[in-house]
């Protein structure tokens, strides 16, 4: 294993988890390759859900499935003291480019980080519980999971997210997630296209009017979509049109402003067209993300301690903008969703390139590091102090 350089506050305990972890790689590693292998797609990863729960299990955590009214969510917990820390596990996969996002990572290192903490729970008095969260593709899992009540007495929550770069935070957006339809009439294309009424139009002239918006949408705004189904044959008028969309602004204020835009641009296709517009929400919007600084400082220190750096914060970098449903758990509760890089040889996420990476060297790499450097924090939080404190007094 990776030298590694324990730091100095509850060090003994540190060590211990540590060997933990370490003990557990070999299993966590294949955890993580055979949910890359085996990617499903969001509210379907039946087989990597039980996959994640089944090694939780096997290392002594009691695990309630089916949790929310979620097939593959559920509930591991060990330990019984006051404190409560919830560490999410993703697992779902994109269409097409399958792990591109790393969720094989973020489950293994949160069962890693678990099983770390597991020999330790009784003398840091708390409870540890590993939360299979389904979904964050676009399904809004954890926020289902919020209303339910998973996260009700929850004092602080953690996960790590590949990147290309090591990055304390993100700039999460808050977001929307709908499909859209236009429903026309059919005719024939050549012998009676007056008789038809088009819906491909209403979608050009819609897609036409969101890249006119974009010069007046307000800083950290975006709204981007894909055409789901453009009709049938180019002999025939289409009938019906479908697409699938993503608005997000900075903030949920945000965008309750930006959606009416949006759908007015959609309605404006409608209009011209004499076709009828449905908008289907797809998730639960989800919000923009407030990190809690001291969670995010004792990361930082342990994750330094196993060699990461953070030169871009530093520096002063731009943050990189995307959306989690991790972030609706911030406002409950105080949170960390940290950036942990592995080689991607120049890919981002969502590429395929970066979907081959999540299972070299560099991504077991980040396996350990991010088990270890959560699990750390986690002793940190539960140490007599401050921040114990402040967690159990439930202030922000």
């Amino acid at each position: 294993m990776p030298e590694t350089r324990i730091p100095p506050a509850a060090g003994d305990a540190k060590r211990r988890a540590e060997t933990a972890v370490d003990a557990s790689l070999p299993g966590l590693l294949r955890l993580s390759h055979d949910i890359h292998a085996h990617p499903e797609l969001s509210y379907q990863e039946v087989r990597s859900a039980e996959a994640t729960a089944e090694v939780l299990e096997e290392g002594g955590f009691t695990v309630t499935r089916g949790t929310a009214g979620l097939p593959t969510a559920f509930v591991a917990e060990a330990g019984s003291g006051p404190l409560v820390l919830a560490i999410c596990a993703e697992y779902d996969a994109l269409p097409d480019v399958g792990h591109a996002c790393g969720h094989n990572i973020i489950a293994a290192t949160a069962v890693g980080a678990g099983i770390g903490l597991l020999p330790l729970v009784d003398e840091l008095d708390m409870t540890v519980r590993v939360l299979g969260t389904p979904a964050e593709e676009g399904g809004g899992g954890k926020v289902v999971m919020l209303e339910q009540g998973v996260f009700d007495g929850v004092h602080a929550a953690m996960m790590v997210h590949p990147w290309p770069t090591e990055r304390l935070e993100a700039t999460c957006l808050a977001v929307a997630h709908f499909d859209v339809s236009f429903t026309g009439r059919t005719a024939h294309a050549s012998a009676a296209p007056w008789q038809g009424v088009n819906a491909g139009d209403a979608m050009v002239i819609a897609q036409v009017a969101l890249g006119l918006l974009r010069q007046q949408l307000a800083p950290g705004d975006q709204v981007h979509g894909v055409v789901t189904n453009g009709g049938e044959a180019a002999n025939i008028i289409p009938a019906r049109v479908t697409g699938r969309f993503m608005a997000r602004s900075r903030t949920l204020d945000g965008l309750g402003r930006l959606r009416p835009q949006v759908e007015a641009c959609f309605r404006a296709g409608a209009l011209a067209t004499g076709t009828e517009v449905e908008f289907t929400p797809l998730a639960p919007d989800y919000s923009h993300m407030v990190s809690d600084p001291d969670l995010l400082a004792s990361y930082r220190a342990n994750a330094e301690s196993l060699g990461r750096r953070f030169t871009l914060d530093d520096e002063g970098a731009a943050r990189p903008t995307l959306s989690t449903d991790m972030a609706n758990v911030s406002l409950t509760v105080p949170t960390i969703h940290p950036l942990i890089a592995l080689d991607g040889g120049g890919s981002v996420n969502h590429q395929p390139e970066f979907a081959a990476a999540c299972v070299t060297p560099s991504a077991d790499d980040a396996v350990r590091d991010g088990a270890l450097a959560m699990a750390w924090t986690a002793i940190d939080l539960a140490e007599p102090g401050p921040l114990r404190d402040r967690l159990l007094a439930g202030t922000r």
